[in-house]
């Protein structure tokens, strides 16, 4: 994400790995079945490849999908970053978004993950979501601390302008 004149950082981050469990626990189970089907057909040297392979294949999915979605709230902006080849980029500005709430499920609160939504003012239902990020307060408390600081710096753009 290019970042404009003066805009900061507040926050940046990735789903945690921990919120694709069920990804990997799904892929660890067919890994698990395909294998134990190869080992009744087959011999056990080719089941646990067949598990391996499979297994693999779930691990760098997983991983694939966790690095390219990049997470990130500036002084300006909220946006989200999907996709390694192709791209597709959600953004809003700081000041459009209007209510900030968390989500978590027992399984995510026991795993320390969660969902984070962000309404937008004029989106006509829509909204931005952070899926998957660990430690979703901190998220929320990092929206407030955006805003503020947006607040802060418009004010002081607009005394100075004031002042001229």
């Amino acid at each position: 994400m290019e970042m404009h004149s003066g805009e900061e950082v507040i926050y940046s981050g990735h789903p945690s790995w921990r919120s694709i469990k069920a990804f990997y626990l799904t892929g660890f189970a067919i890994a698990l079945a395909v294998g134990f089907i190869c080992w009744l057909i087959f011999s056990p040297l080719e089941a646990i490849a067949v598990f391996a392979v499979i297994l693999a294949v779930t691990v760098a999915a997983g991983l694939v999908k966790r690095i390219f979605t990049v997470y990130t709230i500036t002084s300006d902006r909220l946006s989200i970053q999907r996709g390694g080849l192709s791209k597709r980029v959600e953004q809003t500005r700081i000041d459009r978004v209007q209510n900030v709430s968390t989500t978590q499920s027992a399984f995510d609160r026991l795993f320390k993950v969660g969902t984070v939504d962000f309404d937008t003012a004029g989106s006509d239902g829509a909204s931005l979501r952070f899926e998957g990020v660990d430690d979703p307060p901190a998220v929320a408390a990092a929206i407030d601390r955006a805003q503020r600081l947006h607040s802060e710096r418009a004010q002081g753009s607009a005394g100075v302008s004031d002042g001229l």
